[in-house]
């Protein structure tokens, strides 16, 4: 299992993400999204996963209501990745598998 986190460092849901699996004795690689980013390939992988760009917003962020008026899906792919703060956490990948928050049952499966 290749697990991934990008999260937040004061992301509540992150901390959760990161101690279940330490928990399971599951190795973990945690990438902090505010220093590192995402990778235009990650992030593609991450939509394709979970469906939709739309999943990934982070509703809570002032700016996150202006990318509904961005009329191509590039120009909101590019302001995610200039903005990794707009993005939703934890991001939890294990290889072409997702997850956007906290799903324990989820990751349950991928054991």
């Amino acid at each position: 299992m290749n697990v991934q986190i990008f999260g937040k460092s004061k992301c509540f849901d992150t901390k959760k993400a990161e101690r279940y699996f330490k928990e399971r004795n599951i190795k973990v690689q945690s990438i902090d999204l505010a220093k590192k980013g995402m990778s235009p390939g990650e992030l593609r992988s991450v939509i394709q996963s979970v469906g939709s760009l739309d999943a990934l917003v982070n509703g809570k962020h002032p700016d996150a209501p202006l990318l509904k008026y961005l009329a191509y899906e590039q120009d909101k792919l590019e302001k995610l990745l200039d903005d990794p703060r707009l993005l939703q956490t934890p991001i939890v990948r294990n290889g072409k598998k997702a997850t956007i928050g906290y799903h324990p049952d989820v990751w349950k499966t991928w054991e």
